[in-house]
């Protein structure tokens, strides 16, 4: 009787991050199948629902993104083909799919504009991407520990506010999708764009520690979300706040740091002016 081969656990855990990874990837490849369906000739109650369920797909997909990295952390299975196969993921459902759907949504409007402008999204997606592998990877091409903070806006936060937006408007009637608002939206793209590949620090959150300072910025997170559904009546712009306060945070502190390294560098030329200009010593 031929021995008995044992299941590797190891190897079937192996497997798990990356079958999460693939269902964002379903998402994000029926979000574009739902967006393709809609006729930009059509009203905005015909077109609406589908905006609304190819925006949700995607909100899903952002669940699975966040949660295959850390199931690769607690089962310790991360490797180079999961931080490659995470990063293709990322460009279909958080490059190309947000920025089609934004494009059927609003920017159509403007049509050879607002194409430059999707694509400008996607493309900036993709080279956000490119970059974060590169820097991601250790000498022996293994990914490296993430640090405290991010170069460029992470795609998924980039897409999710455009993805946020839409989610609202849904629940707003669909007032953001008249023509008013497209030059608006494509300012709003083009500067997400820039954000990705731009080489301002964010936050990855990775530090986090249960201590005052946590408690404190959950609090504010929570307060703050309370206040903005109350007063908006659409809990729905919770995330719209959210995402955005994650960007606002990284401006602030880029401004920050500029100013702090800029005075040393003024003081350092005052010192040298000041000892150019001083008399000899007799």
């Amino acid at each position: 009787m031929p021995p008995t081969r044992k299941i590797d656990l190891r190897k079937t855990l192996f497997l798990l991050p990356n079958i999460i990874t693939l269902s964002s990837i379903f998402c994000g490849f029926d979000s574009i199948r739902i967006t393709a369906m809609v006729d930009e000739h059509a009203t905005s109650a015909d077109s609406g629902p589908l905006f609304y369920k190819a925006s949700l797909l995607l909100v899903f997909a952002l669940f699975f993104d966040m949660l295959d990295g850390r199931v690769a952390r607690l089962t310790k299975t991360q490797s180079s083909f999961g931080l490659q196969i995470d990063s293709l993921a990322d460009v279909i459902s958080f490059g190309v799919a947000p920025a089609l759907l934004v494009y059927k949504w609003s920017l159509y409007q403007e049509e050879i504009p607002g194409l430059i402008c999707a694509f400008l999204f996607a493309g900036a997606g993709a080279v956000r991407l490119a970059r974060f592998n590169v820097l991601s990877m250790g000498e022996k091409g293994a990914p490296t520990k993430p640090g405290k903070y991010i170069v460029g806006l992470p795609v998924p936060g980039a897409a999710g506010i455009l993805i946020s937006i839409i989610v609202a408007n849904h629940a707003a009637s669909a007032e953001l999708t008249k023509p008013e608002y497209v030059w608006a939206f494509m300012g709003l793209t083009v500067f997400l764009s820039f954000l990705m590949v731009s080489t301002i620090k964010f936050r990855s959150f990775k530090d986090l520690k249960l201590n005052m300072r946590t408690f404190l910025l959950v609090a504010l997170a929570v307060g703050s979300s309370a206040f903005i559904s109350f007063q908006t009546k659409e809990p729905s712009f919770v995330l719209v706040w959210l995402l955005s306060a994650y960007v606002l945070i990284g401006l602030i502190e880029t401004i920050v740091n500029l100013s702090r390294r800029k005075r040393p560098v003024e003081a350092e030329i005052e010192n040298a002016g000041d000892r150019r200009s001083a008399p000899p010593r007799t």
